[in-house]
């Protein structure tokens, strides 16, 4: 699996995300983050050789909006590449930017990922988006209560819904730390019950401080080819690897018999071609794709490979927290903040920026020498990213 040439990070840029941004247009809450990413990796866009950007364009109805934000990001005359793959689109913009640079073709490459929710609606364009013959059953989007039944029947009422919530209190701490995340609520861990009961319910035992939120924001990262990110940048942040694994669309996995989620598998093929056999170990901290609580959980057995009930205690043994020995979303995740466009992309921001120490107020306290991401949408689309401190070849 080695790579033409290594790739690195060396410009991350976010804006403030938020429930409205109407103070400003598309093009202007894109250029907060193109700006930023641009002082942190100290170029200009003259030193860009190529930009992708990628939304769900579906959910704000306008066509090709990469045309309209080149006057935010700059990039009028530039190569340009637009992806949309549901909500792994930020997930995959960074594989799109890695390839490019990996395979020699480009030096430096900038994405944006974004989402402006405010001016469409989200739950139409998915209901609107698939056949309504075919496949309208699988087009609810995030809202489930699948698996709070599932984690529910498997562990106890007790134990289930009180490692949620924690996992819930937990990622409010870790946003509160990070100045840009949109939910900030200073939630306490003896306001458990009390938020189980208040919190009005939506699916099931999934209620709505479970869920993640529908934000405005837009997220940008740099690439670099090795010659170009050791010159530019003190410590890079280096893509080693990663993998996009996901379903057919009729894939069932309602029912009684078993079946391995792609974040599973996605996981035991990442790990084997990376060597690693103790991913609670040998991986420092964790960026999830979290759209709730109950998958938050639930998804980190899959994604450690864990059996039984250990991902239960790592929760309930604060091994997840910002200063535990397995740091999950220091950034508050995605329900903390969730433009869909940039959603996935965030998650490997985010371990960029622990990796080159500039998280700021939510840094992971250890040194961060191996990191991973994930992304996810769309028919069970997992995307995992490893990304390392030290070169990888």
């Amino acid at each position: 699996m080695k790579k033409n040439r290594n790739v690195g990070v060396i410009g991350v840029g976010q804006s403030v995300y938020s429930s409205h941004r109407e103070e400003v247009n598309q093009p202007e809450m894109i250029h907060e983050a193109v700006v930023e990413a641009l002082e942190h990796a100290g170029i200009t866009m003259d030193d860009v050789d190529c930009v992708v950007h990628g939304n769900m364009e579906l959910f704000e109805m306008i066509h090709q909006p990469d045309l309209w934000h080149t006057l935010g990001s700059g990039s009028f005359g530039k190569e340009t590449l637009r992806v949309t793959t549901g909500g792994t689109t930020g997930a995959t913009l960074v594989c799109a930017a890695d390839s490019l640079v990996a395979s020699g073709l480009h030096d430096i490459v900038l994405a944006i990922g974004f989402e402006k929710l405010q001016e469409g609606h989200t739950t139409g364009g998915i209901t609107n988006m698939a056949d309504p013959l075919w496949a309208r059953q699988l087009q609810t989007g995030a809202l489930t209560g699948m698996t709070a039944a599932d984690v529910i029947e498997e562990f106890g009422e007790e134990r289930a819904k009180k490692a949620s919530m924690k996992y819930r209190i937990q990622m409010d701490k870790h946003a509160m730390k990070n100045k840009k995340a949109h939910r900030r609520f200073d939630l306490q861990f003896d306001q458990g019950d009390e938020l189980a009961e208040s919190s009005p319910a939506l699916v099931g035992e999934l209620r709505m401080i479970h869920m993640c939120s529908q934000s405005d924001g837009a997220c940008v990262m740099i690439f670099a080819s090795e010659e170009k990110a050791k010159n530019l940048c003190k410590q890079p942040a280096w893509i080693k690897d990663h993998i996009t694994v996901h379903r057919e669309e009729m894939f069932c996995i309602f029912g009684n018999e078993p079946y391995k989620t792609s974040h599973r598998h996605a996981a035991e093929k990442l790990f084997a071609r990376n060597g690693i056999k103790d991913p609670r170990k040998e991986i420092d901290m964790f960026e999830m794709y979290d759209p709730s609580s109950w998958w938050g959980l639930d998804w980190l057995r899959e994604f450690l490979l864990f059996e039984g009930d250990e991902h239960l205690k790592m929760i309930e043994n604060d091994e997840i927290a910002i200063d535990g020995s397995f740091p999950i979303n220091p950034s508050g995740g995605v329900i903390a903040s969730n433009p869909i466009g940039a959603t996935a992309m965030i998650r490997v921001a985010e371990a960029a920026l622990q990796i080159m120490g500039c998280a700021g107020d939510h840094q992971v306290p250890k040194t961060v020498n191996q990191a991973m991401a994930s992304g996810f949408g769309g028919t069970m689309w997992s995307v995992l990213f490893l990304l390392t401190r030290e070169t990888p070849w």
